[in-house]
Protein backbone atom coordinates (compact mmCIF):
# COMPACT_ATOMS: atom_id res chain seq x y z
CA UNK A 1 0.00 0.00 0.00
CA UNK A 2 2.71 2.42 -1.08
CA UNK A 3 0.48 4.50 -3.37
CA UNK A 4 0.55 8.18 -2.38
CA UNK A 5 -0.91 11.29 -3.97
CA UNK A 6 -2.26 14.73 -3.03
CA UNK A 7 -5.75 13.22 -3.15
CA UNK A 8 -4.85 10.53 -0.64
CA UNK A 9 -3.06 12.97 1.64
CA UNK A 10 -6.08 15.29 1.66
CA UNK A 11 -8.49 12.39 2.27
CA UNK A 12 -6.30 11.24 5.16
CA UNK A 13 -6.43 14.75 6.62
CA UNK A 14 -10.24 14.67 6.36
CA UNK A 15 -10.26 11.39 8.31
CA UNK A 16 -7.87 12.85 10.87
CA UNK A 17 -10.06 15.91 11.46
CA UNK A 18 -13.21 13.80 11.80
CA UNK A 19 -11.43 11.55 14.30
CA UNK A 20 -10.21 14.55 16.30
CA UNK A 21 -13.81 15.73 16.54
CA UNK A 22 -14.83 12.39 18.07
CA UNK A 23 -16.23 10.62 15.02
CA UNK A 24 -15.33 7.31 13.40
CA UNK A 25 -13.96 7.87 9.89
CA UNK A 26 -12.51 5.44 7.33
CA UNK A 27 -11.64 5.21 3.64
CA UNK A 28 -14.45 3.35 1.87
CA UNK A 29 -15.31 1.65 -1.40
CA UNK A 30 -13.24 1.49 -4.55
CA UNK A 31 -10.25 3.39 -3.20
CA UNK A 32 -9.69 0.63 -0.61
CA UNK A 33 -9.75 -1.99 -3.36
CA UNK A 34 -7.27 0.01 -5.41
CA UNK A 35 -4.97 0.60 -2.45
CA UNK A 36 -4.87 -3.14 -1.69
CA UNK A 37 -4.04 -3.77 -5.36
CA UNK A 38 -1.34 -1.05 -5.28
CA UNK A 39 -3.19 0.80 -8.01
CA UNK A 40 -3.76 4.57 -8.14
CA UNK A 41 -7.26 5.33 -6.88
CA UNK A 42 -9.53 7.37 -9.15
CA UNK A 43 -10.87 9.19 -6.08
CA UNK A 44 -11.08 8.77 -2.33
CA UNK A 45 -14.32 8.34 -0.38
CA UNK A 46 -14.64 8.62 3.38
CA UNK A 47 -17.35 6.97 5.48
CA UNK A 48 -18.07 8.35 8.93
CA UNK A 49 -20.43 8.33 11.89
CA UNK A 50 -20.79 12.11 11.53
CA UNK A 51 -24.10 13.25 10.04
CA UNK A 52 -24.11 15.56 7.01
CA UNK A 53 -24.90 18.53 9.26
CA UNK A 54 -21.98 17.66 11.54
CA UNK A 55 -19.63 17.31 8.56
CA UNK A 56 -20.61 20.75 7.24
CA UNK A 57 -20.25 22.30 10.68
CA UNK A 58 -16.78 20.78 11.13
CA UNK A 59 -15.36 21.79 7.74
CA UNK A 60 -17.44 24.92 7.17
CA UNK A 61 -20.12 25.69 4.61
CA UNK A 62 -17.64 27.41 2.30
CA UNK A 63 -15.50 24.27 2.12
CA UNK A 64 -18.36 21.79 1.64
CA UNK A 65 -21.04 21.02 -0.94
CA UNK A 66 -24.32 19.38 0.06
CA UNK A 67 -24.63 17.51 -3.24
CA UNK A 68 -26.28 14.44 -1.67
CA UNK A 69 -27.16 15.45 1.84
CA UNK A 70 -30.49 13.60 1.70
CA UNK A 71 -28.48 10.41 1.16
CA UNK A 72 -25.90 11.32 3.78
CA UNK A 73 -23.27 12.58 1.32
CA UNK A 74 -21.23 15.79 1.56
CA UNK A 75 -18.33 16.91 -0.66
CA UNK A 76 -15.41 18.39 1.31
CA UNK A 77 -13.19 20.73 -0.72
CA UNK A 78 -9.45 20.98 -0.29
CA UNK A 79 -7.35 24.08 0.44
CA UNK A 80 -7.00 26.92 -2.05
CA UNK A 81 -3.44 25.94 -2.94
CA UNK A 82 -4.88 22.72 -4.41
CA UNK A 83 -6.80 24.65 -7.07
CA UNK A 84 -6.71 23.21 -10.56
CA UNK A 85 -6.47 19.57 -9.49
CA UNK A 86 -10.19 18.82 -9.79
CA UNK A 87 -13.02 20.06 -12.05
CA UNK A 88 -14.29 22.43 -9.36
CA UNK A 89 -10.78 23.84 -8.87
CA UNK A 90 -10.11 22.00 -5.60
CA UNK A 91 -9.22 18.58 -4.32
CA UNK A 92 -12.46 16.89 -3.32
CA UNK A 93 -13.37 14.08 -0.97
CA UNK A 94 -16.84 12.58 -0.76
CA UNK A 95 -17.78 12.12 2.90
CA UNK A 96 -20.77 9.83 3.53
CA UNK A 97 -22.44 8.90 6.77
CA UNK A 98 -22.56 5.13 7.39
CA UNK A 99 -26.02 4.15 6.15
CA UNK A 100 -28.40 1.34 5.29
CA UNK A 101 -30.89 1.78 2.49
CA UNK A 102 -34.57 1.08 1.92
CA UNK A 103 -36.26 -0.16 -1.24
CA UNK A 104 -35.03 0.89 -4.69
CA UNK A 105 -38.37 1.44 -6.43
CA UNK A 106 -36.72 3.04 -9.48
CA UNK A 107 -33.93 0.47 -9.78
CA UNK A 108 -31.33 3.15 -9.20
CA UNK A 109 -31.65 5.07 -5.91
CA UNK A 110 -32.95 4.05 -2.49
CA UNK A 111 -36.32 5.47 -1.44
CA UNK A 112 -34.89 6.27 1.99
CA UNK A 113 -31.68 5.89 4.00
CA UNK A 114 -31.02 5.33 7.71
CA UNK A 115 -27.73 5.98 9.44
CA UNK A 116 -26.11 2.85 10.84
CA UNK A 117 -22.90 1.04 11.83
CA UNK A 118 -19.91 0.37 9.52
CA UNK A 119 -20.81 -3.34 9.31
CA UNK A 120 -24.36 -2.56 8.19
CA UNK A 121 -23.06 0.00 5.71
CA UNK A 122 -20.72 -2.57 4.17
CA UNK A 123 -23.57 -5.03 3.58
CA UNK A 124 -25.56 -2.56 1.44
CA UNK A 125 -22.68 -2.11 -1.06
CA UNK A 126 -22.45 -3.88 -4.42
CA UNK A 127 -19.48 -6.28 -4.51
CA UNK A 128 -17.26 -7.67 -1.77
CA UNK A 129 -14.11 -6.10 -3.19
CA UNK A 130 -15.85 -2.70 -2.97
CA UNK A 131 -17.27 -3.27 0.51
CA UNK A 132 -14.12 -2.91 2.60
CA UNK A 133 -12.98 0.00 4.78
CA UNK A 134 -9.44 1.17 5.45
CA UNK A 135 -8.07 3.07 8.40
CA UNK A 136 -5.36 5.37 6.96
CA UNK A 137 -4.19 6.43 10.43
CA UNK A 138 -3.57 2.93 11.82
CA UNK A 139 -3.00 1.33 8.38
CA UNK A 140 -5.52 -1.51 8.80
CA UNK A 141 -8.36 -2.98 6.75
CA UNK A 142 -11.85 -3.48 8.16
CA UNK A 143 -13.59 -6.20 6.17
CA UNK A 144 -17.12 -7.32 7.08
CA UNK A 145 -17.98 -8.98 3.75
CA UNK A 146 -15.02 -11.17 2.73
CA UNK A 147 -13.58 -8.63 0.30
CA UNK A 148 -9.92 -9.33 1.10
CA UNK A 149 -10.34 -13.03 0.38
CA UNK A 150 -12.11 -12.37 -2.93
CA UNK A 151 -9.50 -9.79 -3.87
CA UNK A 152 -6.72 -12.34 -3.31
CA UNK A 153 -8.67 -14.99 -5.24
CA UNK A 154 -9.51 -12.60 -8.08
CA UNK A 155 -13.29 -12.98 -7.80
CA UNK A 156 -16.12 -10.51 -8.34
CA UNK A 157 -18.90 -11.51 -5.94
CA UNK A 158 -22.06 -9.63 -5.00
CA UNK A 159 -22.55 -8.94 -1.31
CA UNK A 160 -25.39 -11.10 0.02
CA UNK A 161 -28.03 -12.23 -2.47
CA UNK A 162 -26.89 -11.06 -5.94
CA UNK A 163 -30.51 -10.76 -7.11
CA UNK A 164 -31.16 -8.24 -4.32
CA UNK A 165 -28.05 -6.23 -5.24
CA UNK A 166 -29.00 -6.15 -8.95
CA UNK A 167 -32.62 -5.25 -8.19
CA UNK A 168 -31.44 -2.27 -6.14
CA UNK A 169 -29.42 -0.87 -9.04
CA UNK A 170 -29.66 -2.60 -12.41
CA UNK A 171 -26.43 -0.96 -13.58
CA UNK A 172 -24.61 -3.29 -11.18
CA UNK A 173 -25.02 -6.02 -13.79
CA UNK A 174 -22.84 -4.07 -16.20
CA UNK A 175 -20.47 -3.04 -13.41
CA UNK A 176 -19.97 -6.69 -12.46
CA UNK A 177 -18.79 -7.38 -16.00
CA UNK A 178 -16.58 -4.28 -16.07
CA UNK A 179 -14.83 -5.12 -12.82
CA UNK A 180 -14.28 -8.74 -13.88
CA UNK A 181 -12.82 -7.65 -17.23
CA UNK A 182 -10.74 -4.62 -16.26
CA UNK A 183 -9.29 -6.31 -13.16
CA UNK A 184 -8.89 -9.60 -15.06
CA UNK A 185 -10.91 -11.37 -12.34
CA UNK A 186 -13.46 -14.16 -12.55
CA UNK A 187 -17.17 -13.61 -11.98
CA UNK A 188 -18.58 -15.62 -9.08
CA UNK A 189 -20.94 -18.19 -10.70
CA UNK A 190 -23.91 -17.24 -8.51
CA UNK A 191 -23.42 -13.55 -9.26
CA UNK A 192 -23.01 -14.27 -12.97
CA UNK A 193 -26.17 -16.41 -13.01
CA UNK A 194 -28.13 -13.54 -11.43
CA UNK A 195 -26.89 -11.17 -14.14
CA UNK A 196 -27.94 -13.61 -16.87
CA UNK A 197 -31.38 -14.03 -15.34
CA UNK A 198 -31.96 -10.28 -14.99
CA UNK A 199 -30.09 -8.95 -18.05
CA UNK A 200 -33.23 -7.73 -19.84
CA UNK A 201 -33.93 -5.39 -16.92
CA UNK A 202 -30.91 -3.27 -17.91
CA UNK A 203 -33.38 -1.33 -20.07
CA UNK A 204 -34.54 0.62 -17.00
CA UNK A 205 -31.05 2.15 -16.60
CA UNK A 206 -30.46 5.54 -18.21
CA UNK A 207 -28.55 5.57 -21.48
CA UNK A 208 -25.97 7.95 -20.03
CA UNK A 209 -25.04 5.53 -17.22
CA UNK A 210 -24.78 2.60 -19.63
CA UNK A 211 -22.60 4.66 -21.97
CA UNK A 212 -20.29 5.62 -19.11
CA UNK A 213 -19.70 1.95 -18.27
CA UNK A 214 -19.13 1.16 -21.96
CA UNK A 215 -16.53 3.91 -22.22
CA UNK A 216 -14.58 2.49 -19.29
CA UNK A 217 -14.67 -1.00 -20.76
CA UNK A 218 -13.86 -0.13 -24.37
CA UNK A 219 -10.74 1.91 -23.58
CA UNK A 220 -9.38 -0.74 -21.20
CA UNK A 221 -6.75 -3.24 -22.32
CA UNK A 222 -9.24 -6.06 -21.57
CA UNK A 223 -11.91 -4.58 -23.85
CA UNK A 224 -12.42 -7.79 -25.84
CA UNK A 225 -13.08 -9.84 -22.69
CA UNK A 226 -15.47 -7.19 -21.41
CA UNK A 227 -17.60 -7.36 -24.55
CA UNK A 228 -17.50 -11.16 -24.60
CA UNK A 229 -18.68 -11.25 -20.99
CA UNK A 230 -21.49 -8.86 -21.93
CA UNK A 231 -22.50 -11.27 -24.68
CA UNK A 232 -22.39 -14.32 -22.39
CA UNK A 233 -24.38 -12.46 -19.73
CA UNK A 234 -27.08 -11.40 -22.19
CA UNK A 235 -26.31 -7.71 -21.70
CA UNK A 236 -25.14 -7.20 -25.28
CA UNK A 237 -28.64 -8.11 -26.51
CA UNK A 238 -29.91 -5.04 -24.66
CA UNK A 239 -27.09 -2.63 -25.53
CA UNK A 240 -26.38 -3.61 -29.15
CA UNK A 241 -29.30 -5.67 -30.49
CA UNK A 242 -28.19 -4.67 -34.01
CA UNK A 243 -25.14 -6.91 -33.55
CA UNK A 244 -26.66 -9.84 -31.69
CA UNK A 245 -30.01 -9.93 -33.53
CA UNK A 246 -29.24 -8.42 -36.93
CA UNK A 247 -32.14 -7.58 -39.24
CA UNK A 248 -32.05 -8.41 -42.95
CA UNK A 249 -28.64 -10.03 -42.57
CA UNK A 250 -26.99 -6.73 -41.58
CA UNK A 251 -24.74 -7.06 -38.56
CA UNK A 252 -21.87 -9.25 -39.58
CA UNK A 253 -19.80 -11.51 -37.38
CA UNK A 254 -19.37 -10.65 -33.72
CA UNK A 255 -16.15 -12.66 -33.80
CA UNK A 256 -14.72 -10.08 -36.21
CA UNK A 257 -15.66 -7.26 -33.85
CA UNK A 258 -14.16 -9.03 -30.83
CA UNK A 259 -10.94 -9.67 -32.77
CA UNK A 260 -10.63 -6.04 -33.85
CA UNK A 261 -10.97 -4.86 -30.26
CA UNK A 262 -8.07 -7.12 -29.33
CA UNK A 263 -5.87 -5.77 -32.12
CA UNK A 264 -6.39 -2.07 -31.40
CA UNK A 265 -3.53 -0.54 -29.38
CA UNK A 266 -4.91 1.70 -26.60
CA UNK A 267 -7.78 3.24 -28.59
CA UNK A 268 -9.92 6.12 -27.46
CA UNK A 269 -13.60 5.37 -26.98
CA UNK A 270 -14.87 6.44 -30.42
CA UNK A 271 -12.31 4.29 -32.23
CA UNK A 272 -13.07 1.23 -30.10
CA UNK A 273 -16.81 1.74 -30.59
CA UNK A 274 -16.35 2.15 -34.36
CA UNK A 275 -14.29 -1.06 -34.47
CA UNK A 276 -16.98 -2.94 -32.57
CA UNK A 277 -19.74 -1.58 -34.84
CA UNK A 278 -17.70 -1.69 -38.06
CA UNK A 279 -19.98 -4.24 -39.77
CA UNK A 280 -23.00 -1.94 -39.44
CA UNK A 281 -23.84 0.87 -41.89
CA UNK A 282 -22.93 4.32 -40.58
CA UNK A 283 -26.32 5.58 -41.79
CA UNK A 284 -28.73 4.95 -40.29
CA UNK A 285 -27.66 2.16 -37.92
CA UNK A 286 -24.54 3.48 -36.21
CA UNK A 287 -26.20 6.88 -35.91
CA UNK A 288 -29.19 5.26 -34.21
CA UNK A 289 -26.92 3.39 -31.77
CA UNK A 290 -25.09 6.59 -30.84
CA UNK A 291 -28.33 8.50 -30.39
CA UNK A 292 -29.78 5.71 -28.26
CA UNK A 293 -26.71 5.85 -26.00
CA UNK A 294 -27.05 9.65 -25.89
CA UNK A 295 -23.44 10.20 -26.88
CA UNK A 296 -22.28 13.75 -27.48
CA UNK A 297 -22.49 15.09 -31.01
CA UNK A 298 -18.70 14.97 -31.25
CA UNK A 299 -18.59 11.31 -30.14
CA UNK A 300 -21.41 10.40 -32.52
CA UNK A 301 -19.90 12.21 -35.51
CA UNK A 302 -16.41 10.77 -34.95
CA UNK A 303 -17.73 7.21 -34.54
CA UNK A 304 -19.91 7.45 -37.64
CA UNK A 305 -17.09 8.98 -39.69
CA UNK A 306 -14.69 6.19 -38.74
CA UNK A 307 -17.20 3.50 -39.69
CA UNK A 308 -17.97 5.23 -42.98
CA UNK A 309 -14.30 5.79 -43.91
CA UNK A 310 -12.78 2.66 -42.36
CA UNK A 311 -11.45 1.28 -45.68
CA UNK A 312 -10.48 4.53 -47.41
CA UNK A 313 -6.73 4.06 -46.93
CA UNK A 314 -6.73 0.58 -48.50
CA UNK A 315 -5.86 2.20 -51.84
CA UNK A 316 -3.69 4.98 -50.37
CA UNK A 317 -0.60 4.09 -52.48
CA UNK A 318 -2.70 4.92 -55.56
CA UNK A 319 -3.87 8.32 -54.29
CA UNK A 320 -2.73 11.53 -55.92
CA UNK A 321 -0.40 13.50 -53.67
CA UNK A 322 -3.14 16.04 -53.00
CA UNK A 323 -5.69 13.41 -52.02
CA UNK A 324 -3.17 11.65 -49.76
CA UNK A 325 -2.28 14.89 -47.99
CA UNK A 326 -5.93 15.84 -47.56
CA UNK A 327 -6.77 12.44 -46.10
CA UNK A 328 -3.80 12.34 -43.74
CA UNK A 329 -4.48 15.85 -42.44
CA UNK A 330 -8.01 14.93 -41.33
CA UNK A 331 -8.42 15.13 -37.52
CA UNK A 332 -9.45 11.45 -37.38
CA UNK A 333 -6.71 10.16 -39.68
CA UNK A 334 -4.68 8.46 -36.95
CA UNK A 335 -7.73 6.56 -35.65
CA UNK A 336 -8.64 5.75 -39.24
CA UNK A 337 -5.20 4.24 -39.81
CA UNK A 338 -5.35 2.27 -36.57
CA UNK A 339 -8.68 0.79 -37.58
CA UNK A 340 -7.45 -0.15 -41.06
CA UNK A 341 -4.27 -1.72 -39.69
CA UNK A 342 -6.29 -3.80 -37.21
CA UNK A 343 -8.59 -4.94 -40.02
CA UNK A 344 -5.66 -5.90 -42.27
CA UNK A 345 -4.11 -7.88 -39.41
CA UNK A 346 -7.42 -9.62 -38.72
CA UNK A 347 -7.74 -10.53 -42.39
CA UNK A 348 -4.14 -11.70 -42.69
CA UNK A 349 -3.79 -9.16 -45.51
CA UNK A 350 -0.78 -7.15 -46.65
CA UNK A 351 -0.13 -4.22 -44.31
CA UNK A 352 1.41 -2.15 -47.10
CA UNK A 353 -1.40 0.47 -47.35
CA UNK A 354 -1.20 1.32 -43.65
CA UNK A 355 2.61 1.20 -43.57
CA UNK A 356 2.76 3.39 -46.69
CA UNK A 357 0.72 6.07 -44.90
CA UNK A 358 2.76 5.77 -41.69
CA UNK A 359 6.01 6.13 -43.63
CA UNK A 360 4.70 9.18 -45.49
CA UNK A 361 3.69 10.81 -42.19
CA UNK A 362 7.08 10.04 -40.66
CA UNK A 363 9.03 11.53 -43.58
CA UNK A 364 6.83 14.54 -44.38
CA UNK A 365 6.65 17.59 -42.08
CA UNK A 366 3.11 18.64 -41.06
CA UNK A 367 3.54 22.00 -42.76
CA UNK A 368 4.07 20.16 -46.05
CA UNK A 369 1.10 17.84 -45.53
CA UNK A 370 -1.26 20.64 -44.54
CA UNK A 371 0.22 24.02 -45.51
CA UNK A 372 -1.74 27.27 -45.12
CA UNK A 373 -3.92 27.93 -48.21
CA UNK A 374 -2.35 30.25 -50.77
CA UNK A 375 -5.56 32.19 -51.42
CA UNK A 376 -9.03 32.55 -49.91
CA UNK A 377 -12.54 33.37 -51.07
CA UNK A 378 -11.83 37.06 -50.46
CA UNK A 379 -9.12 36.88 -53.11
CA UNK A 380 -11.57 35.41 -55.60
CA UNK A 381 -14.05 38.21 -54.90
CA UNK A 382 -11.33 40.78 -55.58
CA UNK A 383 -10.71 39.00 -58.88
CA UNK A 384 -14.35 39.62 -59.80
CA UNK A 385 -15.92 36.23 -59.00
CA UNK A 386 -19.30 36.38 -57.30
CA UNK A 387 -19.85 34.03 -54.33
CA UNK A 388 -21.50 30.76 -55.36
CA UNK A 389 -20.87 27.08 -56.13
CA UNK A 390 -17.88 27.98 -58.31
CA UNK A 391 -16.06 29.28 -55.23
CA UNK A 392 -15.52 25.89 -53.65
CA UNK A 393 -14.69 24.20 -56.95
CA UNK A 394 -12.06 26.78 -57.81
CA UNK A 395 -10.57 26.89 -54.30
CA UNK A 396 -10.37 23.09 -54.24
CA UNK A 397 -8.65 23.07 -57.63
CA UNK A 398 -6.09 25.61 -56.47
CA UNK A 399 -5.60 23.74 -53.19
CA UNK A 400 -4.99 20.48 -55.07
CA UNK A 401 -2.40 22.19 -57.26
CA UNK A 402 -0.69 23.48 -54.11
CA UNK A 403 -0.73 20.06 -52.41
CA UNK A 404 0.50 18.36 -55.59
CA UNK A 405 3.50 20.73 -55.59
CA UNK A 406 2.48 22.41 -58.85
CA UNK A 407 2.27 25.90 -57.31
CA UNK A 408 3.88 27.27 -54.16
CA UNK A 409 3.20 31.02 -54.01
CA UNK A 410 0.24 33.33 -53.66
CA UNK A 411 1.10 34.90 -57.01
CA UNK A 412 1.01 31.52 -58.74
CA UNK A 413 -2.33 30.73 -57.10
CA UNK A 414 -3.83 34.03 -58.30
CA UNK A 415 -2.46 33.44 -61.78
CA UNK A 416 -4.07 29.97 -61.85
CA UNK A 417 -7.38 31.45 -60.64
CA UNK A 418 -7.31 34.12 -63.35
CA UNK A 419 -6.59 31.47 -65.95
CA UNK A 420 -9.54 29.35 -64.83
CA UNK A 421 -11.81 32.38 -64.67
Amino acid sequence: MTVSSPDREFATDVVRRLRAAGFTALFAGGCVRDLLLNRPAKDYDVATTATPEEVRKLFGHRRTLAVGASFGVIIVLGPKEAQGLQPLGFLQVEVATFRREGEYSDGRRPDRVEFCSPAEDARRRDFTINGMFYDPIDSRVLDYVGGEQDLRAGVIRAIGDPHDRMREDKLRMLRAVRFAATLDFQLDPTTFAAVQEMAEQLTVVSAERIAQELKRMLVDVHRRRAMKLCLEAGLLDVIFPELTKPADGIGGSLDQSFHLLHLLPAPRFELALAAFLHTLPAEPTVREVCLRLKLSNDEKDRTMWLVEHQDEFRTAPEFTLARLKRALSHPNADDQLQLLQAKLLAEGADLHPALFCREFLAKTPPVIINPPPLITGDDLIRLGLKPGPQFKLLLDQIRDSQLNGEIATREAAIELAQKEL
